[in-house]
Formats: structure tokens, C-alpha cells, sequence
């Protein structure tokens, strides 16, 4: 994406004295105004929603296709950016004061940093597939079945699944790409929000303009995998966070055990040489149960390289161990469920994705079999004994 491409922030004098003349001008502003912000009370289930992936916006923008059906019909043929702005102050409405200031300050951040950084290699910032992917991934994707994700991925521990993914190239740009953020950010000086807590050097992909993208990412080929491999959740993925993470020389060396703000964590070794680094795995875990002891079975270590992908759910329990020697860069994608998270706090039951969880129903029921022998065979000596 060029930076002619991108959308600019509108001017003060724009915001502030939008005219009664242009109002009556424009038939979109006088959609908005006769509108007042009401939407359908049911989807216009014939309409096809546009794509806002886009535009900068403050909300996810898979939000605002879904949304766009229950527009009134005056605003059904407006010009894109009016209803977005329409779904936008309704959404603005229902948002709590912080949570504006909060998501306002973003954008104003990411703004900044779109009109003063100069991206090396604009094709990174818009999914060529071919370009991205390597053909067996591609063509699985296409398949779109479970025959076909199986032909490209290996479990060799029950919920991490393996796979070759991006293309030697694509790795290549990245690696540079992320260089020339670093160069950016050391000449100007430039304050950036690291990708974590944990992890001081690497890079949040959205706050450079890579948000398009990994939307796409997600919903095209992250989502279509994870309604197979994790059905109770993969299918609802609407809203993501991407970034880089470095280890080596003067950077992070390890990473300690931890579990993702995430329903599913996309990993990606995009290079370069080095010794060590693996991610150690040690069971899924819900928050009840995050500092529960391992079984023996739920030991897994998971060694990167270059274009290979791990795909696992985000509460399964890992570390990163020392990279001893070399450079090490990965890229992550945290997708995440709105409507997962929703229903999980209503959940009263034991998660069934959870290993401890699993092992406390497995107890239950094996305590409740031998009981009802017992009470059985207590029966069965009475009648004998009659």
C-alpha cells in the first residue's frame, strides 16, 4: 500500500464547520441526518457488504461488514467512507468513555507513524497468496476441506499443528522490512509500543500499516484452518494482533512461560541463523487451572525454521528457551473470538479444551462408574443373601 493510498486523518476545519449548504448538497449528509443513527431491526439479508479492511478505522473492521446489512435502506448505497462513519458514531455510543480515549490515542499513534515512516517493500502490506504462500499451503487452502488441511500438517503433540507456510522471498522482505523499522526508529527517535510485556524488541505489525493484511491473513486462510482444528472456536475469529519478536545478541534471549491474550497464535520462524530458541509446550490450560502442575504426556519441545509455521491455541502453556547463537525472528498473529470470549463468561462447566479440566471430568465420571458398581454389587449380595 502506497502512502498516497492510506486515508488521511480529516482536518480540524473539515470537522468542525461542515456547512448547512454542503449538507444539503450532499445526499449521504442528509442520509446521515434523517437516519439519525437507527439501524434495522433485521439484516438486509440480499445486500452484499463492503470490505473495510482498508480504511484506518477504530473497530475492527470485520465489525463493519457484518454491521453494514442492518443499515437503513437510505444508507445502503452511500459512498463507503459515509457508513462507515454512521456505523461508527452508533458504535461510538455503546463504548465506554476509556475505552474511546483509549482506542482515539491509538489511532492518532498509528496516523503518526504512517506519515513519517517509509515502508522498503510496499507488497508486503497487501496478501498476495502466490506470492506469500508456499503452492502446498495455497493449495490446501483452496481445497478448503479437512482432507486437505491433514495432506500439510502434523500434530506431533495433541493441539500444536505443523506446517510449511510462507514463501523463502517473503521471509526475506520481512527481515529487512523489520531492519528498516529499527533504522527508522533509532534515527528519529521515534517512541514505539513494543508487541508485549515480555518482550522489549520487536515490532507491532498494525501500528505500521500491516493491519489489511493480517486481516486478510486471518480471514482467508488462519480462520478456514482453525474451524477445522479447534471447531469450538476457529469459525468466530474476528479481530487480531500482529507483530514481530527478536532474540540473539542484544536483544531477548528467551522467553518466559507464559499463555497469549489469544484464542489462536499463529508462529512463523521468518530467519535468520541461529542455534537454540525452542518453544517448549507444557499443556492447555483455562484460567482456573494456568498454574496447574504437567502430565508427562503434555511435554512438547517445537524447534523453528525459516517459512514453517505452528499453529496452536493461545492458552496453551509455553516458553521460549535461550537463543544461544545467532538472530532469531518470528512473526505472530493473536486471533481473537468476541463471541468466544462473551460466552466463556457465562461458562459454569469444565472446559473442554482444557487439560486439567479434562482431568477432573475423567475423575469424576471413573468415581461415578465405580460407585454404581458398588451400589451394583451391594444390591446383587443383598438379593443373594435373601
Amino acid at each position: 500500500m502506497s502512502q498516497n493510498d492510506r486515508p488521511e486523518a480529516p482536518s480540524p476545519a473539515t470537522a468542525a464547520n461542515g456547512s448547512a449548504a454542503a449538507k444539503a448538497e450532499n445526499p449521504a449528509a442528509r442520509a446521515l441526518v434523517s437516519s439519525s443513527l437507527r439501524l434495522r431491526p433485521n439484516p438486509n439479508k440480499e445486500h452484499k457488504a463492503e470490505e473495510y479492511e482498508d480504511l484506518q478505522l477504530e473497530y475492527c473492521p470485520a465489525v463493519f461488514t457484518a454491521l453494514e446489512r442492518y443499515l437503513p435502506p437510505n444508507m445502503l448505497n452511500v459512498r463507503r467512507e459515509h457508513k462507515a462513519k454512521f456505523m461508527h458514531d452508533i458504535l461510538a455510543k455503546y463504548m465506554p468513555r476509556a475505552e474511546q480515549t483509549r482506542i482515539q490515542k491509538l489511532r492518532a499513534y498509528r496516523l503518526r507513524i504512517i506519515a513519517n515512516y517509509r515502508p522498503r517493500f510496499r507488497e508486503l502490506y497487501t496478501l498476495n497468496p502466490t506470492a506469500f504462500f508456499v503452492p502446498a499451503f495455497l493449495n490446501a487452502i483452496n481445497e478448503n476441506t479437512e482432507q486437505s488441511f491433514r495432506r500439510i500438517i502434523s500434530e506431533p503433540s495433541p493441539g500444536i499443528f505443523i506446517f510449511q507456510m510462507l514463501q523463502p522471498r517473503i521471509c526475506e522482505l520481512f527481515l529487512s522490512e523489520i531492519e528498516n523499522v529499527e533504522k527508522f526508529v533509532a534515527e528519529t527517535k521515534f517512541r514505539i509500543m513494543r508487541p508485549n510485556i515480555m518482550n522489549k524488541y520487536g515490532v507491532v505489525l498494525d501500528d505500521f500499516g500491516f493491519g489489511p493484511m493480517l486481516e486478510k491473513l486471518m480471514e482467508g486462510f488462519i480462520r478456514p484452518l482453525s474451524r477445522v482444528l479447534f471447531p469450538e472456536i476457529g469459525s468466530s475469529l474476528d479481530s487480531h494482533h500482529g507483530f514481530v519478536v527478536e532474540y540473539g545478541k542484544d536483544k531477548a534471549v528467551d522467553m518466559g512461560f507464559h499463555v497469549d491474550d489469544s484464542e489462536v497464535t499463529l508462529n512463523v520462524c521468518l530467519g535468520k541463523e541461529f542455534s537454540g530458541g525452542e518453544l517448549y509446550f507444557q499443556g492447555t490450560r483455562c484460567e482456573k487451572h494456568v498454574n496447574t502442575s504437567t502430565y508427562t504426556e503434555e511435554y512438547f519441545d517445537y524447534s523453528h525454521k525459516p517459512g514453517r509455521a505452528v499453529l496452536h491455541r493461545g492458552r496453551h502453556r509455553r516458553g521460549a528457551k535461550a537463543t544461544t547463537s545467532g538472530h532469531r525472528v518470528n512473526l505472530l498473529l493473536w486471533c481473537r473470538s468476541s463471541v468466544f470470549r462473551e460466552v466463556k463468561r457465562y461458562q459454569t462447566d469444565c472446559s473442554s479444551w482444557c487439560g486439567e479440566c479434562s482431568k477432573v471430568k475423567r475423575e469424576m465420571q471413573c468415581s461415578r462408574v465405580t460407585s454404581t458398581k458398588s451400589e451394583l454389587l451391594a444390591k446383587e449380595g443383598e438379593s443373594t443373601s435373601k
